[in-house]
């Protein structure tokens, strides 16, 4: 196999702009600045291949940016549970898996941009990144275990095969708009918050605190599926959404999120006018429909409820700095729609 290495100029991180993190919330990312330094060396590290295609390919899209979410809650899950020892290489762990499934995604979706560069499949091919995402997969799980144990290992294992069922699920359910609330939930669960869950209660596995895993797991799942739909409203209020998707697409694909799926019900004529994708002229008129009908506002109705169960599955671990800062992101999560 010959994998293309010619890229387009660089932009971004490639010409020396500095990295995106989780902002305007300094004092949360204050809390493990140094590790997540740290975290994005090993990441680097991780990367490293001495099949150079794979090394070039992994760190095209990791040195596009990227908002480093899943590093952030690992290192302040972990504070919190007690972790008082070097955290920086499992942070890195929910880093690596989600590029390797976005390096899938992209594959599966013919995606065309990402993080502001063209999809690493346009650049490379779909077998070379194809396979890089595996190499990502796999270097995640290795360090998991190392790091964290036995137990922490399985628990991601598990995740990645329910990331790639919720990714076959939303295949399937392309354009099917009769499909019920629960199988939206069924797909974003298993898709986004299931490796969410699994970062933010690494560290506390990493240590044996098992109650401490329990609950910042719960309270990472209900972060994940709040900050999903946030994403999904996000497609019929923004200029784009929280992953960096424009605005309408969403609806343009016909793909049936919870804003779509609760304006069905309501909006006379709306599912047989998206009985065919919409033409571009129309979708305007069609995001006003959605938004006009309440269905934006139930949605992040409906992530914000999720915010408030996060923290009380929080509500077990003691005070500390790094237990009130995974509060405060949860909520500006899902405000960020604003």
């Amino acid at each position: 196999m010959q994998v293309q290495l010619h890229r387009p100029s660089p932009t971004g991180l490639h010409a020396g702009a500095p990295r995106t993190f989780i902002q305007p919330l300094p004092e949360i990312v204050q809390l493990v600045a140094a590790e997540m330094a740290e975290a994005e060396r090993q990441l680097r590290e991780s990367l490293a291949s001495t099949v150079p295609a794979v090394a070039e390919i992994g760190r095209y899209l990791a040195g596009a940016g990227g908002k480093r979410l899943r590093p952030l809650l690992t290192g302040l899950g972990a504070r919190a549970a007690g972790h008082a020892g070097p955290i920086a290489r499992l942070m890195c762990v929910g880093e690596l898996v989600h590029l390797g499934s976005l390096l899938h995604d992209d594959v599966v979706d013919s995606g065309i941009e990402r993080r502001g560069l063209p999809a690493a499949q346009r650049v490379y091919g779909n077998p070379g990144v194809i396979l890089t995402g595996d190499f990502c997969v796999a270097r995640g799980l290795a360090i998991a275990a190392d790091e964290a144990g036995l137990t922490a290992a399985t628990g991601l294992a598990r995740t990645v095969a329910a990331m790639s069922e919720g990714e076959i699920q939303q295949l399937l359910n392309a354009g099917r708009l009769d499909l019920p609330v629960a199988d939206y939930y069924e797909v974003i669960d298993k898709k986004s918050a299931s490796l969410i869950a699994w970062c933010a209660s690494a560290g506390a596995w990493a240590v044996g605190n098992t109650a401490a895993a329990d609950a910042l797991a719960e309270y990472g799942r209900q972060v994940g599926l709040g900050f999903q739909i946030a994403d999904d409203v996000l497609d019929y209020i923004g200029k784009r959404t929280l992953t960096g998707k424009p605005r309408g697409l969403d609806l343009a694909q016909r793909k049936p999120t919870l804003p779509l799926l609760l304006a069905l019900d309501r909006v006379d004529g709306l599912r047989e006018r998206l009985a065919a994708p919409p033409a571009d002229e129309e979708l305007d008129e069609l995001l006003v429909l959605v938004r006009d009908s309440g269905a934006v506002t139930d949605a992040l109705r409906c992530a914000r409820q999720h915010v408030s169960d996060s923290l009380t599955a929080l509500a077990p671990l003691p005070d500390s700095p790094a237990k009130r800062a995974l509060v405060a992101l949860a909520h500006h999560l899902v405000e960020r729609t604003r």
